[in-house]
């Protein structure tokens, strides 16, 4: 799997909300906002039916797109890859990272309770 484009990512976010067997007009309806012409739409669906993200299927005169990465993998397919590039592969890296940017207190409780909730613990 490979790390995308901003762009070919809200086509996939579009595609997430959709589901399966997504026509291509309720595609054009979803990514609507971003103003983009039909042929650049048709540009990021083809780069990511060819990097295996989407699969297209013709009906009629229209194509119909079903992702085939979730979103659940790809976001966890995706932090790794930043937490390796800009962390060396270091949560606690990632988190003094953030503490800097300031944390509050209802953001350390929350990250307090999933790490309760992944080791199977509560400290709280």
């Amino acid at each position: 799997m490979k790390r995308l484009p901003d762009t070919e990512l809200e086509v996939m976010k579009a595609l997430w909300a959709s589901g399966a067997d997504t026509p291509r007009a309720a595609l054009d309806h979803a990514l609507a906002a971003f103003q983009w012409s039909p042929n650049t739409i048709n540009t990021y669906l083809n780069r990511l039916a060819d990097k295996g993200f989407v699969s297209v299927r013709r009906e009629g005169k229209s194509n119909r797109y079903t992702p085939l990465v979730s979103r659940e993998d790809y976001l966890a397919f995706d932090s790794r890859a930043v937490l390796s590039k800009l962390y060396g592969s270091s949560p606690r890296n990632f988190v003094a990272a953030l503490a800097q940017g300031g944390l509050d207190r209802k953001d350390v409780d929350e990250l307090r309770e999933l790490l309760d909730q992944l080791s199977g613990g509560d400290h709280g």
